[in-house]
């Protein structure tokens, strides 16, 4: 079975990404940082 990399899976761009940004969510909960970016999580689904 060939994985996601092997397929050719791209992350976003860095013009993808500031059209994106900007309609996530600011997260504001107090508490230990975010072990992964939002960046990371978007390339990751």
């Amino acid at each position: 079975m060939a994985s996601v990399a092997a397929a050719g899976r791209a992350d976003l761009t860095d013009a993808q990404w500031a059209v994106l940004q900007p309609l996530l969510p600011v997260g504001r909960k107090p508490g230990r940082p975010p072990k992964w970016s939002k960046r990371q999580l978007i390339d990751g689904i």
